[in-house]
């Protein structure tokens, strides 16, 4: 790393490649804390993982118990140990049930907390502030807001998210309201880390002064997102540039049809023979005809990133 990337790198108070965990469950669909620790020691020693987002969208938290949630975040910390950051998602719709789950969270050896804005219920920013400072007064722990219109129904407003930066414990956003004007306004104005949760916007992001990513794509190619980061960096913007192209037919196959990620990430990782399982109702389990196009997809990436990373730089002009 050059001098001026390390005079300019941004806070990271979760690292820089935080993976979006699947929650792994048997055949019967039991919750598979075997496979999770496996799973959980590969993304971290293999993959390059900084921190890992369990209970998040992709790990399917809408249908697993608040014990189930407990149990699986003891059992990653055991397998990790202190060699990546967990990041517990404790986000509800019900102010209570989100501090208790926080308060579970800490007990059990979360690192950080993930909270989403209230969703369905359509709360006020005064309200939504409200609830998000009340969380974040729960516990000891550094909060990533998890900012989400598209699922939630209510968008953290730059104002919001200016006020709530004067919170000691709320230190980082996960970005997937596709506002970059807001982002870039809320980057400009406080030190909130700012985290790409979406895959197509780890370089955008980064560009513009993000902390990194949680990848829901990091489950199946780790490594191929943590070149990104490692690329631009080292200053090497036009391999960063390739890197994120690279990532683009496993994004589209992931996260860009009607399928949402978990249901992709799981079919991946069962045709790798990786820890994955089923998926809980009401979603429904990938055919075959979409496994084909996701492990299609998948190698088609991993082609590409090996591309990338032997192209030489195309020459300056003048």
């Amino acid at each position: 790393m050059n001098a001026m990337t390390t005079l300019c790198a941004p806070t990271a108070p979760f690292g820089r490649l935080a993976a979006a965990m699947i929650t792994p469950f048997t055949a019967n669909g039991a919750l598979d804390t075997d496979g999770a620790q496996r799973l959980a020691t590969r993304l971290v020693d293999d993959g390059g993982c900084d921190a890992l987002v369990l209970s998040g969208t992709t790990g399917e938290s809408p249908t697993t118990s608040d014990t189930e949630k407990e149990t699986l975040l003891r059992a990653v910390a055991e397998a990790v140990g202190n060699r990546a950051r967990i990041i517990a998602g404790v986000g509800t719709s019900d102010t209570r049930h989100t501090v208790a789950l926080a308060r579970s969270a800490e007990r059990a050896g979360a690192h950080g907390l993930l909270v989403v804005t209230p969703y369905y219920s359509r709360p006020t920013q005064e309200a939504v502030s409200h609830h998000l400072r009340t969380v974040a007064d729960a516990t000891g722990l550094p909060v990533m807001l998890y900012d989400i219109p598209g699922r939630t129904g209510t968008a953290l407003t730059a104002r919001t998210l200016l006020r709530l930066a004067a919170h000691p414990r709320i230190a980082a956003v996960k970005d997937c309201a596709y506002d970059p004007l807001k982002s870039a306004k809320v980057l400009a104005a406080t030190d909130l880390a700012y985290y790409a949760g979406c895959d197509e916007q780890i370089l955008p992001l980064r560009a513009l002064g993000g902390s990194g990513c949680v990848s829901t794509a990091a489950n199946a190619a780790p490594r191929a997102v943590r070149a990104l980061l490692d690329a631009y960096d080292a200053g090497d913007t036009a391999g960063a540039a390739r890197r994120q192209l690279a990532l683009i037919p496993l994004i589209e196959a992931v996260t860009g049809g009607e399928n949402p990620g978990t249901v992709t990430v799981k079919a991946l990782l069962n045709h790798l023979g990786l820890p994955a399982g089923p998926v809980r109702g009401p979603l429904l389990a990938a055919d075959a005809e979409l496994t084909s196009r996701l492990a299609d997809a998948l190698q088609t990436t991993l082609d590409r990133t090996a591309d990338a990373a032997t192209a030489v730089p195309a020459a300056v002009p003048g």
